[in-house]
């Protein structure tokens, strides 16, 4: 029997309130319990957690008569249940008055929003809050009921996981069996016969309305989704496209579409980027209470589509060749070409390899690059280490801390302040199950098929010692994708494209460096990560990707040679 996750509200004197607003609207999908007090609460969900069901969230009054702070009582049901997510509904007779100190805890992620408790029907903007994250918590916490992809596979293997971080990223909710499960057996017979063999090969792969495939590479997913790169013919010259479905990326795709021009996105692997990997962005404008990389790449795919952007991704672009005078410019893919009169390079950057061999070999084994939320749930009640001091590691490293036992950050500088965000800084401090050791760094590891333990060394004294961890999760900082662009595009020493007045003075025309997102080649464009100097944040990389829409027109733009005028009579 499937048992509905519970919601538990908290007030001494206005539980009926509180109830009688959430029975209207989540009493379907969602078991509702009520408490007058902190340890009447923890009860509850101890009990809930007993008999086998979950907590997704705790609504809480600003005020509870057994704890001197609303804190004491926040904590303690984050030790119970720390995925649920906590909200604190003040009643309206001291919302405001309650607000300044309650405010600083958002600060330090004690609790995801404040919120003025309901004084009628219809308050939309309480509840837009509270299904925004309850949406994030059946996102990322529970086994999704609704499954649009199923795994078949009989080892949590480096491919299976892959394909499962796929999956989510591209929005596609999943589950893995087991061969053998008894349930599956005519099912599979099924396939046998739909695919005429006798033995399936793992893992199987089955997404809604598409024929089954025995995956070799996440690549194989990418196109039993998405069709053939040589089915998916662009016989015209397009206005626009774009390399990469990254933040820039899709803020160029929103845009230009959105102004007429005729644009396509390519990308290798999903859209998002290393964006579409983290599990909570705060500090993007416009989302008081954090959106998901891969929930807000979504939203803006489903924007570009709007206006007519053609997505087609597990496109992995293999060469660039620029166009002469008057011609366009053209991408070669596997399985097709795609000529283009403009061009905004946006595909982003990878993750730097730890070198070690003996955890190279456990990569899908417990050891990940990425913050691979996936295999977030698979950490429960283990030990895990995050190794970096960017914004991506912190962000992964509170997600983590929802399901891990203890979660250790690695970083070679002194500090994390001097990387990352004050914001992030804070809840991590915060949170009682990360611990931050600096100049510190992984140099060996191992377990038998699977990540057992980590050797750290500390990079002043030399001291190594040994760590038991289920999960290596490395976000070791950028190498741009650059392979696949010509001699003529100018980069730097690390190989990130220049645009502007970076580009050496010897490359400028008639002694004037390119536009400010322009590269060395007519009609070419680099925005976000992968170009020179970017600042390495979303909202940054949306602003240069809007920003380059413009220099497309007036790149696109007849010379006044070429208009036509009419002679006045």
């Amino acid at each position: 029997m499937v048992v509905d996750p519970a919601i538990i509200l908290v007030s001494e004197h206005h539980a009926d309130v509180l109830l009688d607003e959430f029975r209207s609207r989540y009493q379907r999908d969602y078991e509702l319990r009520t408490a007058t007090n902190t340890a009447q609460a923890e009860e509850v969900a101890r009990e809930i957690g007993d008999a086998g069901g979950q907590v997704a969230m705790f609504v809480t009054d600003s005020r509870l008569p057994d704890v001197d702070h609303i804190f004491a009582a926040i904590h303690r049901w984050r030790v119970v249940v720390p995925t649920a997510r906590r909200v604190i509904a003040a009643h309206w007779d001291y919302f405001l008055a309650d607000g300044p100190s309650l405010r600083i805890g958002l600060a330090k992620g004690k609790y995801d929003a404040y919120l003025l408790m309901p004084r009628g029907k219809r308050d939309e903007e309480f509840h837009h809050a509270i299904t925004d994250l309850l949406s994030d918590w059946t996102s990322t916490v529970p086994q999704p009921e609704v499954v649009t992809a199923k795994i078949v596979s009989p080892a949590r293997d480096s491919l299976t996981m892959a394909i499962r971080d796929f999956l989510d990223r591209m929005g596609m909710q999943n589950r893995v069996w087991h061969p053998d499960a008894p349930e599956l057996q005519d099912y599979l017979a099924g396939i046998r016969e739909q695919l005429g063999v006798e033995e399936l090969r793992w893992p199987l792969v089955v997404a809604a309305n598409r024929v089954p495939i025995q995956a070799t590479s996440v690549r194989d997913v990418a196109i039993s989704i998405n069709g053939r790169p040589g089915d998916l013919k662009i016989d015209e010259v397009v206005d626009l496209a774009i390399v990469g479905g990254g933040p820039s990326g899709l803020a160029a795709a929103v845009y230009g579409a959105s102004e007429g021009l005729s644009v396509v996105v390519l990308d290798a692997e999903a859209i998002g980027g290393q964006a579409g990997t983290s599990s909570m962005i705060r500090n993007y404008l416009g989302f008081p209470r954090g959106i998901s990389g891969m929930r807000l790449a979504q939203r803006a795919r489903n924007q570009a589509l709007r206006f007519g952007t053609q997505f087609f991704t597990g496109w992995e672009v293999t060469a660039l060749e620029p166009g002469g005078e008057g011609s366009p410019h053209l991408l070669r893919c596997d399985g097709g070409e795609i000529r283009a009169r403009t061009i905004l390079i946006s595909s982003g950057v990878t993750y730097r390899k730890l070198g070690v061999p003996a955890l190279e070999d456990l990569v899908g084994a417990g050891v990940n690059y990425g913050a691979a939320m996936t295999a977030a749930r698979e950490m429960e009640d283990y030990d895990v280490v995050v190794v970096g001091g960017g914004n991506s590691a912190g962000q992964a490293a509170l997600h983590l801390a929802r399901f891990a036992r203890t979660v250790t950050i690695v970083v070679r500088r002194p500090r994390i302040e001097e990387t990352m965000s004050q914001y992030l800084v804070d809840e991590i401090s915060y949170n009682e199950r990360i611990e931050v050791r600096p100049c510190t760094r992984v140099v060996d590891g191992g377990g038998a098929g699977q990540l057992e333990w980590l050797c750290l060394e500390d990079t002043v004294t030399g001291e190594r010692t040994t760590a038991q961890a289920r999960g290596l999760f490395l976000l070791l900082g950028a190498e741009p994708r650059c392979d696949w662009l010509p001699q003529e595009l100018a980069r730097d020493k690390n190989s990130f494209v220049l645009t502007g007045r970076d580009v050496p003075r010897d490359q400028w025309v008639d002694g004037l460096p390119p536009a400010n997102l322009a590269t060395t080649v007519p009609g070419i464009f680099a925005a976000g990560d992968v170009r020179s100097g970017s600042m390495k944040r979303v909202a940054a990389a949306s602003g240069e990707g809007a920003s380059v829409v413009p220099l497309v027109h007036a790149y696109l733009a007849p010379t006044p040679e070429d208009e036509v005028t009419t002679p006045v009579s």
